[in-house]
């Protein structure tokens, strides 16, 4: 399909994008109403690094630095393995799931930016990365007119140089993951698929590697017999993913959390989470007595209650008893039962614990806090299968799974003294440890999302999600009281926020080490907020918070004018200090300077 260069320039300054995207109709403005893409530097501002936890995050997401060797290496045993041409495609369908992830951050950072500046920041995300430098060539998107064309050149890719420094010159291009990165990064934006090709490429004597991009039909079949295989089947049966339409975090964002949910409302993504999960699924279908460990909060409960709905006991009772919160003298009576009479004030018969728990499960919490007495006798009816009541002289037979938990080193208990060794040995048959929520910040997101659904339901508010500085907050800070801790300081902001508004920082209050956060990894805020006008700014913000009659809204502008008086009026840099971007202060400043005009 043609079109003169003149026909093309005028259509496209009156259009405006529009397509379907699994039934939703997205529109993007027209080019002069565009919202300026980032710049390098803000780019880099959201790579953070924690050094003492050996993780780098980009935009929430965990990355990895790789030596450029390592990927040589890696392409040139695939190579050996597979072939060219098949070690070619496989590459290709990861860099396809690059570009598809690229995409959603592309959206997510600017979901008023037309398609022509989208398509320059996925070179700057690969920038960035130190993956490659990519040039765009020519760029033209028409899609009322059906059509598409996108070119660029690039330099510095690992796949044309491992092969030019280990077999000298190829017949064919080689750069199959930036080809496949470029359809994945396309297709996603424009909802249908758009298939690239290497033209031109170093490894073939070329100067540069050049790409050429259209819309699938735009291509002749045998043009693009190769091409097509970087694509996965869901698209090229005509579906496509929804680029997320916001860089706050919302509640839209929930995706589905593992591909096989466990019951009892386990949330996560993160590698602990999912090979905790296996683990479970592998011991709920026996009889194996399993001890959780980790630390308070963790979800020790909920991992219990899915095991049990997974195992072959999931339609008799589970029956839970937190050892902790009973009082030493009556523990015994709530685990075995008591007969009547049996001490001062026992006027009837009543059945323990593993009674009610006969033929089902037990779940023993803190088990680390029973008395010397409690695990004598519970050792016992572990070993033999029965119980006695306080005050009775019969035998009970029952038959029933322990599940216990701690949040201690049961270890460490024996070698003082308060736990004994041979219960312990009869509990951790299957021990499973959790690990804490600072160790799997993949998970924060989705339980932020989760809460705040639950949340908005139980107290009837409609608060719309997190902004980006809110979200940025919660994944640095380390949780010591883990999901537990993460729960209480959702539903804190949620009674806080009006309805149709996010949560923000201002909602953050009243936990050390929360607020003020490092924000972007490239500087540390607190710096910045703790000398204005000689007095820590936070604890002005919880001052005026406690007063009476303050409005949060009158808070929110008192700050972003200190922020600003700091700042000597620059923006960007007031920015900083209070932990969001420029466009977020600038929309704020100026809502608040229309309502004082008002």
């Amino acid at each position: 399909m043609s079109h003169s260069k003149n026909d093309h320039h005028e259509s496209k300054d009156k259009r405006v994008h529009s397509y379907p995207i699994r039934g939703i109709k997205f529109q993007f403005p027209a080019k002069e109403n565009h919202t300026k893409i980032a710049e390098i530097d803000e780019l880099i501002a959201s790579l953070r690094f924690s050094p003492t936890e050996g993780r780098i995050w980009f935009d929430n997401h965990p990355v990895a630095l790789v030596r450029s060797s390592s990927l040589s290496s890696l392409h040139r045993e695939l190579v050996e393995i597979l072939g060219q041409l098949d070690a070619g495609h496989f590459l290709a369908k990861l860099g396809y799931a690059s570009g598809e992830r690229d995409a959603f951050v592309a959206r997510k950072w600017y979901p008023e930016s037309n398609l022509d500046d989208l398509f320059k920041f996925g070179p700057q995300l690969r920038s960035v990365r130190g993956i490659v430098s990519m040039s765009p060539v020519k760029q033209e998107i028409d899609l009322e007119t059906e059509h598409f064309y996108n070119e660029a050149i690039f330099s510095g890719d690992f796949e044309a140089d491992t092969l030019l420094t280990n077999d000298g010159m190829a017949n064919t291009p080689v750069c199959w993951m930036q080809v496949g990165f470029a359809a994945g990064y396309a297709t996603t934006l424009l909802g249908r698929p758009v298939i690239y090709k290497e033209v031109e490429c170093r490894a073939t004597g070329s100067r540069h590697c050049r790409i050429i991009g259209r819309l699938a039909e735009e291509w002749h079949e045998d043009e693009v017999v190769d091409e097509v295989q970087c694509f996965p089947d869901k698209i090229l049966k005509g579906h496509s993913p929804t680029p997320t339409a916001s860089r706050n975090l919302n509640l839209s964002d929930i995706p589905e959390v593992l591909d096989e949910p466990l019951p009892g409302g386990i949330i996560g993504s993160s590698p602990a989470i999912i090979q905790t999960c296996n683990i479970i699924r592998k011991v709920a279908p026996t009889t194996a007595t399993t001890l959780f460990q980790g630390e308070t909060g963790v979800g020790k409960d909920v991992l219990a209650k899915a095991l049990h709905q997974l195992s072959n006991r999931w339609d008799k009772p589970l029956i839970t008893l937190n050892c902790g919160a009973i009082p030493h003298n009556l523990i015994e009576a709530e685990l075995f039962g008591v007969e009547k009479a049996a001490f001062t004030g026992a006027t009837k018969s009543r059945v323990g614990r593993f009674e009610r728990a006969h033929e089902g499960t037990l779940f023993l919490d803190e088990i680390g806090t029973l008395s010397t007495s409690a695990q004598i006798k519970l050792l016992r009816a572990i070993q033999e299968k029965e119980i006695e009541r306080v005050g009775d002289t019969i035998t009970r037979k029952v038959d029933v799974r322990i599940i216990a938990a701690t949040n201690e080193n049961l270890q460490q208990a024996v070698a003082e003294g308060r736990f004994r060794e041979d219960l312990l040995y009869r509990i951790n048959v299957f021990p499973i440890n959790i690990p804490p929520l600072r160790e799997r910040k993949e998970d924060i997101p989705l339980l932020m999302l989760h809460f705040l659904k639950r949340y908005n339901e139980r107290h009837k508010k409609n608060v719309s999600g997190f902004t980006e500085s809110a979200a940025n907050a919660f994944y640095q800070y380390s949780f010591p009281g883990n999901h537990r801790e993460l729960e209480n300081l959702v539903e804190r902001a949620v009674i806080l926020v009006a309805d149709h508004q996010p949560i923000d920082l201002i909602h953050l209050f009243g936990v050390e080490g929360l607020v003020p956060v490092r924000v972007g990894g490239a500087q540390d805020l607190e710096p910045e907020l703790t000398d204005i006008d000689n007095e820590p700014l936070y604890g002005a913000i919880l001052d005026e918070m406690t007063a009476d009659g303050t409005p949060i809204k009158d808070i929110e502008r008192q700050l972003i004018l200190k922020a600003m008086d700091k700042a000597e009026g620059n923006l960007a840099q007031a920015a900083r200090i209070l932990g969001m971007t420029r466009p977020q202060l600038s929309y704020r400043l100026k809502k608040h300077q229309s309502k004082a005009g008002a």
